[in-house]
C-alpha cells in the first residue's frame, strides 16, 4: 500500500488553509439532499481540521456539468445540508480559484469552513490541467484528500493538487485505505472473496485480478450462470453471457494454476418468470434446471456449503449479491450469508469488507451493515482496487 500523511502529521496548522476534497455528489429531490451518507463520511475531517484552527475550503464535483456552469449543479444547494452535519455555518464561493477565493479566504476565521464551486465547472478539472491546479493552490497551504470515491480519477482536485501541496489522507481516506490493505494489501489468510452481480463483463478485470490473491473465490448472482454453462450446464433462460464461456473456462483454469477454490452453486431457486409467484418456484439441482426456467439464487444448500467455507477463512471481500435480492424470495442467499458473515465478524473470526452500490444496499437490507468491519461506499474506485490497479488519487497521497 502506498505510504501516506494522516491528519495526525499536521504541525501547527492555526489560520492556515486547508483544501479538502470531498464527496458531495449528492442525490437530490427537488432542490433537497436526499441521503446524507456522503457528507457524514466527511464531517470527522472536517471537525479535525476545525479543531486544529485551520480554514477549511470544500471541493467537489456534483454530477457532469461538462465544463460549464449549470444552476442546477451548483454546490451552493448543498450549503444547508453541510452546516446541518457539521453543526456550523458555512460560507459558499462561487470559484475554486482567483481573487474571489482569495478574499473568502481572508473573510474567515480560523476554524470557520466555505465550500467552494463545483470544480467540474471548469474544463481543466477533468483534464487535470496544470495551470487549473497551479491556480487552486495558490490559495492554499496544504491539501487534504478524503474522497476515496473519486481516487480512481486523475483529475486536478483530486490527483494534481497533491503534486503541488503537501498531501494528507483525511479520517475518511485513511479508514478506507485502511480497511482495504487488511482486506487484499496485507490480508489474514485464508481470504476469500465473493463476487456477485449480473454479468461477467462487468467484472472481468476483478474475477481475473481475485484468482491470484484469494484462497476461495464465491460467484454469485447472474455471472455464476455464465460460469455454470461455461462448465456445461444448462442454465435455462436465466441470465447468461454465453459468448463469455470460453472467459470463464480461462478464469477456472487461471484459479486452478493459482490454488484458488472457486464456489458456484450446486442449488439453485428457479422460476419460469421473475416474479415471486409460488407456483412457478422450485429449488433444485443445478442439473435440473428446465428449459423454460431461470436461476434467480442460491438455494439453501449451496449456502450452508459458502457458510462452511466462509467459517475457515479469516479475512472476506465482498462486492455484489448472490441473487436477484431487490425481490423476496430471491434474497434469501444474500441475507443469509450475509448474516453468517457478520455473526463471523462479531465473534472475532473474520475480518469483512464489503463495497459497491449494490452490496451497500444488499448489506442494509440483510440488516447487517454495523456488524462488518468496513463498508465501502464507492463504486468504481472500490471496483478498480478489486482489480489491482493503481489509484491516482491514492498514489499521488505518497509523492
Amino acid at each position: 500500500m502506498t505510504a501516506f500523511k494522516t491528519l495526525d502529521d499536521l504541525g501547527d496548522v492555526t489560520g492556515k488553509v486547508a483544501l479538502v476534497r470531498v464527496d458531495l455528489n449528492l442525490p437530490m429531490q427537488d432542490g433537497l439532499v436526499t441521503d446524507v451518507t456522503r457528507i457524514r463520511a466527511a464531517v470527522p475531517t472536517i471537525n479535525d481540521l476545525c479543531a486544529k484552527g485551520a480554514k477549511v475550503l470544500l471541493l467537489a464535483h456534483f454530477g457532469r456539468p461538462k465544463g460549464e456552469r449549470s444552476s442546477t449543479m451548483s454546490l451552493s444547494m448543498v450549503v444547508g445540508a453541510v452546516e446541518k452535519e457539521i453543526g456550523k455555518e458555512v460560507m459558499f464561493v462561487p470559484e475554486i480559484a482567483g481573487p474571489v477565493v482569495a478574499q473568502s479566504v481572508g473573510i474567515l476565521k480560523a476554524g470557520d469552513v466555505a465550500i467552494l464551486e463545483n470544480t467540474r465547472f471548469w474544463k481543466g478539472e477533468e483534464k487535470n490541467d496544470p495551470e487549473l491546479v497551479k491556480a487552486i493552490a495558490a490559495n492554499a497551504d496544504f491539501y487534504v484528500n478524503d474522497a476515496f470515491s473519486a481516487a480512481h480519477r486523475a483529475h486536478a482536485t483530486t490527483e494534481g493538487l497533491a503534486h503541488v501541496l503537501p498531501a494528507y489522507a483525511g479520517r475518511s481516506m485513511q479508514a478506507e485505505l485502511e480497511a482495504l490493505d487488511k482486506a487484499l494489501g496485507t490480508p489474514q489468510k485464508p481470504v476469500a472473496a465473493l463476487v456477485g452481480g449480473a454479468k461477467v463483463s462487468s467484472k472481468l478485470d476483478v474475477l481475473t485480478h481475485l484468482v491470484t490473491q484469494v484462497d476461495h473465490l464465491m460467484i454469485g448472482g447472474g455471472m455464476a450462470n455464465t460460469f455454470l454453462a461455461a462448465k456445461g450446464v444448462d442454465v435455462g433462460k436465466s441470465l447468461c453471457e454465453h459468448d463469455l464461456t470460453d472467459t470463464a473456462n480461462a478464469i477456472l483454469e487461471a484459479a486452478d494454476k493459482s490454488g484458488c477454490t472457486v464456489h458456484l452453486p450446486y442449488e439453485v431457486v428457479v422460476s419460469k418468470e421473475f416474479a415471486a409467484n409460488p407456483a412457478s418456484l422450485r429449488t433444485c439441482n443445478v442439473h435440473e434446471v428446465a428449459a423454460d426456467e431461470m436461476i434467480l439464487d442460491a438455494g439453501p444448500l449451496a449456502v450452508e456449503a459458502l457458510a462452511d467455507a466462509l467459517k475457515t477463512c479469516r479475512t472476506l471481500v465482498w462486492n455484489g449479491p448472490l441473487g436477484a435480492f431487490e425481490m423476496a424470495p430471491f434474497d434469501a442467499a444474500t441475507v443469509s450469508l450475509a448474516r453468517t458473515a457478520a455473526a463471523l465478524t462479531k465473534e472475532g473470526t473474520l475480518i469483512s469488507v464489503a463495497g459497491g452500490g449494490d452490496t451497500v444496499s444488499a448489506l442494509n437490507h440483510a440488516g447487517v451493515s454495523q456488524d462488518f468491519s468496513y463498508i465501502s461506499t464507492a463504486g468504481g474506485a472500490f471496483l478498480e482496487w478489486m482489480e489491482g490497479k493503481e489509484l491516482p488519487g491514492v498514489a499521488a497521497l505518497g509523492a
